[in-house]
């Protein structure tokens, strides 16, 4: 057999069904089995690959195991001459797999094998071609000054710049995301190390590669998409010590004495470095906003207080230091935790929910008002045009957001000015109606035949385009790739559609009429919805576990009864359960978890209240 391919997947099946498509367009003509290791997905993957692709070998691990594991597990079986490691998220042009062996055919000292990647808007990845991590190297890197000197042999190291994008070379580090090699490499320096969970396993492989004798080389005359970053988060903390963690494990493997000591300083002054960006730049976007609301609602409060001072009390120091330091914070902050109740903090923006919660909020302070003693109700008046005031700063707020264009803020979702569909009448027109159940469809959609993709930069400016979308039924891969790398046209997202698919697949998400329809119901699985969830459960929880005492006794599963509540308080389980979520109570129904209502978990939990 001339070739294995292996693909480790882990929650991207569109990705992983796209680039199954290419590999077997790709291997038409070679002899070649491919392997699928599943990592435990929950999106119907492993499902997908049953049905779609049934001359895949299929592992469908109940667990996580890793990378370097799951790659290990179709590696020890795999009977190909060549093998190669492939990301879902890629995709492959038709002669990717005949060059790439011909190559290796060709070369007999070519232990390891990378190609030329390009995103998914057409621009060229730098991790195509790699140099060892020398402390040096990942210095200039972690320090951002190889961005100053892109191609300067040293300061550039880390990827290799000062190497020709366009040439074939010899390089140091393969990447992960298009890892080929021979067979036998196998035999001389053994499997991927399963130290590394995720990251690094590719530099150790590549350097245990070049250490056995062999060279590593980059082939540009072929190329693939990469949709980097989708397999994981890359801004996530778990990401940054995943991959910082495999660095410290690669450091002390191959580095020794002064050499590990810098580099590890390096490592982990980089972890906190990174930790700390990420943390404070998470917590302004987190509280940007909501501190805006409550600083344009204290002061609309404490101006109206001054002027109700002067004009009623006429006296403008009426009200003690207190009542505007911590009486008015209290108010805006108990309105504002409301609205936080309703959803008036997600996104995408819902002013009725704003304003809901907001007026709900001051409801329950006038109620809460007048329950408080006399000495400590200093002004009702105040408190109701300070509401009236807090509710319109905040939507103000909003509707600033959505004028100045903050991400995640607006109002109205803006359509893309034009879209260009590039294949056949049948496709495009397929594609139309594709566009037309989703509420981000452009305002115009333009079908371009495919015998005009020659023009297409010359009909991208023409139509303003800001969006392409390419058939795959219609346009080859191989052609697909070509134009998104020549193109380059500023502004333009580039998305393609497989044939006898409904999803748009692109290098930001990937749309499909399915997720639109289930977002539009108010499902579980919305932010809000899964809050209140949890909300309830641990309000339920306490109040169950305050009235023990009596009802303890009427309960039919008595020795369950503690156990449940403080499962459910602690989040190890929730008290009506669905899908593969553990309930005291589950329930099959799919009409309960798209229309989800809060009042149906309080409808069942009392049902079943002396079933606990």
């Amino acid at each position: 057999m001339d070739l294995s391919v292996v693909i480790v997947n882990y929650n991207v099946r569109f990705f992983l069904e796209q680039c199954l498509s290419s590999v077997f367009e790709a291997g038409r003509d070679i002899d070649m089995e491919v392997w699928v290791v599943d990592n435990n997905s929950v999106d119907d993957s492993v499902q997908m690959v049953r049905d779609r692709f049934p001359q895949v070998h299929l592992i469908a691990n109940r667990d996580n195991p890793g990378f370097s594991k799951a790659n290990n597990q179709a590696l020890r079986q795999a009977k190909g001459d060549y093998m190669l490691l492939l990301n879902p998220d890629t995709v492959v042009e038709h002669d990717t797999f005949t060059k790439c062996l011909q190559f290796m055919r060709q070369h007999d000292d070519c232990g390891g094998l990378g190609v030329k990647m390009i995103n998914g808007e057409g621009h060229y990845l730098r991790e195509s071609k790699r140099g060892f991590p020398t402390p040096r190297t990942s210095f200039f890197k972690i320090s951002g000054l190889i961005r100053l000197f892109p191609h300067h042999p040293k300061v550039a190291a880390y990827y290799m710049g000062h190497l020709d994008e366009d040439e074939v070379n010899e390089i140091e580090i393969l990447p992960g995301a298009f890892l080929m090699f021979r067979h036998e490499v196998l035999d001389r320096v053994g499997y991927l190390d399963e130290s590394y969970f995720m990251y690094g396993e590719d530099i150790d492989f590549s350097w245990r590669i070049k250490l056995a004798g062999y060279k590593n080389y980059y082939l540009p005359t072929t190329r693939i998409i990469h949709y980097k970053g989708e397999c994981t988060k890359k801004g996530s903390m778990n990401y940054v010590y995943t991959f910082y963690n495999a660095m410290v494990i690669f450091t002390k493997r191959y580095f020794s004495g002064g050499s590990a000591k810098l580099y590890l300083l390096l490592i982990h002054l980089a972890i906190w470095l990174r930790a700390g960006f990420s943390f404070l730049s998470r917590m302004a976007k987190r509280i940007a906003v909501p501190l805006l609301d409550f600083l344009a609602a204290y002061g609309g409060f404490v101006a109206i207080k001054q002027i109700w001072a002067a004009n009623w009390a006429e006296n403008i120091n009426y009200y003690p230091p207190e009542y505007t330091f911590a009486v008015i914070p209290f108010y805006i902050l108990a309105m504002m935790a409301v609205s936080w109740l309703y959803g008036g903090y997600e996104k995408p923006v819902r002013l009725l929910r704003i304003i809901k919660g907001m007026g709900v909020g001051a409801l329950l302070l006038v109620a809460f008002y007048s329950l408080l003693d006399e000495t400590l109700r200093y002004s009702r008046m105040v408190l109701l045009l300070g509401s009236v005031w807090s509710i319109f700063a905040v939507v103000v707020v909003r509707l600033l957001a959505s004028l100045i264009g903050i991400k995640g803020y607006a109002l109205k979702a803006r359509k893309k000015h034009a879209c260009l569909i590039v294949g056949n009448a049948d496709e495009t027109s397929r594609v139309k109606t594709l566009y037309r159940q989703l509420d981000r469809a452009p305002q115009s959609l333009v079908e371009i035949p495919v015998e005009d993709a020659s023009r297409l930069e010359e009909l991208i400016r023409y139509h303003r385009a800001e969006e392409v979308v390419f058939c795959g039924k219609d346009i080859s891969l191989h052609d697909i790739i070509g134009l998104m790398s020549t193109l380059r046209t500023a502004g333009v997202d580039y998305r393609i559609v497989p044939s006898d698919s409904e999803c748009l697949i692109g290098s930001e998400d990937i749309c499909t009429p399915a997720s639109v329809c289930a977002w539009d119901l108010e499902t579980i699985e919305t932010p809000l919805n899964r809050r209140n969830k949890r909300l309830f459960d641990i309000v339920s929880s306490l109040l169950l576990l305050l009235f023990s005492p009596i009802l303890y006794w009427f309960q039919k599963r008595r020795k369950l009864y503690f156990v449940h509540c403080w499962a459910v308080l602690k989040g190890r389980r929730t008290w009506v359960g669905y899908d593969n979520q553990p309930g005291v109570f589950n329930i099959r129904s799919v009409n309960y978890a798209q229309n989800y209502r809060l009042s149906n978990d309080l409808i069942i939990l009392t049902r079943n209240l002396f079933n606990i």
